[in-house]
Formats: C-alpha cells, structure tokens, sequence
C-alpha cells in the first residue's frame, strides 16, 4: 500500500537501448496505477526532461508492449544533463508537471545524472539497471544482459558452422566498451578458444601460440571472441596483428546493435517486471536515491551514490572455463 504523499511519478529510459525495458515501463506503470498513483512518461531520457516532453501513460497504454524490444519512450544521452543549470531546467519541468518521483531505467551513466538531479532538487528517485553490458555494481544481473547474450550466440553458432566449413579462423566482435560479461558468457557458451575483454588482456604472441597448439592438435577451425572495447571494430586490427606474426588468416564477424534489439527473453521479462514493481513500491513507501538491483536471485536495495562511485568486475572464472574446454 501506498504510504507516502506521493500523487504523481515519472518514468524515462535512458542511456542505451535494452531488450526489457519495455515490460519494466509496463510493470512500473501498472503497478502505480493500481494504488492510484498518476504517471509521467518522459520521452528521450533526460533530453525529454530537459525539453519537457513527457505524456500521460494509462493501462491501455502498456497493452502488447511486454514482448517488443527497444522502448517505447524513446531514449538517448545528454551531455547537457551533466551541467548543472540544464539539471535544474528538467527539474523544474518535473515540478511543473506535478511529478514528485522519478523511476529511472538505465545504467550507471544514467544513475549518475539521476543521483545528481535527486541531491540538487531533492526529488525521489529509484533506479532500475537496464543495460544489456550488466556492468552495474550492486546488481547480478541487468535488464537486456540475457537476450544480448543470447542474440550473439545465435549468431555464433551460424558462424562455427561456416568455420569448420572451411576451416577458418573467425574473429567475433561483441558489444562491451568497458565491461567483458557479454563476451564471457557468449566465448564460454560458444566454445571459443580465446576471449579477450578489457579485463582479459591477452598478446597476439600468445594468441597465436595457442592457435598454432590448437592445430597441431587437429583442430582445423577456431572462434575468438573479443570485445569491442573503446574501439569498436579493434578486431579488424586483431586480425590485422595475427597475420602479420604468423601467416594465418583470420575472418572479421563485427554484430554490433543487433546485440541491443530483438524480443526479450523471458529472463529480462520477468527480471524487468519484478524490478520495476519493487523499485514503484520502494518509491511509494518512501525510499528514494536507491537502485534495485538482484542478489542470488533476491531483490536488493543499494544507494546510487554507490553504484555510480564502484565498478562491477567481470568474472575471469567464465574465460578461464572457456579456454580449459576448447581445448
């Protein structure tokens, strides 16, 4: 039950786009309309917000939306957001429309803003990690990780079969400028033989040494996974580097932003829908500058001062398993 003064809330999406995002709108949504709490949706992040575009959301509005992918609030990045005088713009847009509490869907870029605008104006705010990176501290699990992860390994998958077709060497791209989860998960699920992340650093000497072992050993075809890094299409480069030290020739498979669209799983559904219903309570019971996040499959509640001041490592573990069994 509701037991705070709040009459009316606004949700947004912001950062980049992830599969789940929008049954965590539909949940946020529903669940405030039950307790007769009004919502906002704010179009474009915090572009919308400074710009004052924002609508009013009813039932009817969160109907055949849980199975479509992207969001249907648009979203987007603001430089602008980090100064201070564009956050007190969007805040008194906010007040205008009667908003008294924000729901936030997006990644620790977004929470910072979102941290920034709840200290400065003193608006409530409750996070929801929506991120297809899951490079959100606090949390196990972001919405979008899974389908991304999984778009990826279909298309891995596609890729072996032409690999050992030819028995080729292919170098496979993933989305991960600062975070390896979607290359661990995806190199461990998709036997690759070698994954290199921002935290799995790994020289071409010793890449080749492997792969030279790995034929002399019978295998005829090999996947590298590699994340994108701050330089999307470094496995150009990679590839590059391979063939200049040992002759081999390794194909170039780039995904790119077909990992951030496409249906959400029925993982991110749910983890969206349980997210964005406990994150609309905590904000009607009174909380506020929090994310809620999960733990062992518990939902927690950490401090976004928290979340944007720590980073969430990748788990070495997954890239280690996937080197002893490519083997």
């Amino acid at each position: 039950m509701t037991t705070s003064s709040l009459k009316k809330i606004g949700v947004y999406t912001s950062g980049g786009d992830a599969p789940g995002m929008n049954p965590a709108i539909r949940a946020a949504v529903r669940t405030a309309l039950s307790q007769k709490v009004e919502v906002v949706g704010i179009l474009n992040g915090y572009v919308g917000m400074i710009e004052n575009r924002m609508i009013t959301l009813q039932m009817r509005d969160m109907a055949n939306i849980i199975q479509r992918g992207g969001t249907i609030l648009k979203t987007g990045r603001s430089a602008e957001f980090m100064k201070p005088e564009y956050r007190a713009t969007a805040a008194n847009n906010l007040k205008a429309q009667g908003i008294d509490g924000l729901i936030c869907i997006g990644g620790d870029g977004s929470f910072r803003g979102a941290q920034l605008l709840g200290a400065e104006h003193k608006i409530p705010i409750i996070g929801i990690p929506g991120t297809i990176d899951n490079d959100v501290y606090g949390t196990d699990d972001t919405i979008g990780f899974d389908t991304a992860v999984n778009t990826a390994l279909q298309a891995i998958d596609k890729i072996r079969d032409t690999a050992d077709s030819h028995d080729r060497i292919f170098i496979v791209e993933v989305m991960g400028r600062n975070s390896g989860w979607i290359a661990s998960h995806v190199g461990l699920a998709g036997g690759a033989e070698e994954i290199l992340t921002a935290e799995n650093i790994i020289s071409v000497d010793k890449i080749v040494e492997n792969l030279k072992n790995s034929r002399a050993r019978g295998k005829t075809s090999s996947i590298i996974i590699t994340a994108e890094g701050q330089k999307p299409g470094r496995a150009y480069d990679l590839s590059d580097a391979i063939r200049k030290k040992s002759g081999l020739d390794a194909k170039v498979c780039i995904l790119g932003h077909q990992q951030r669209g496409g249906t959400p799983s029925a993982h991110d559904r749910i983890l969206a829908s349980r997210l964005a219903n406990a994150a609309v309570e905590a904000l009607l019971a009174g909380r506020n500058n929090t994310m809620i996040g999960v733990q062992a499959d518990k939902l927690v509640e950490i401090p976004l001062d928290l979340v944007t001041s720590k980073e969430k490592p990748g788990d070495k573990t997954l890239i280690h398993l996937a080197r002893l069994l490519s083997i």
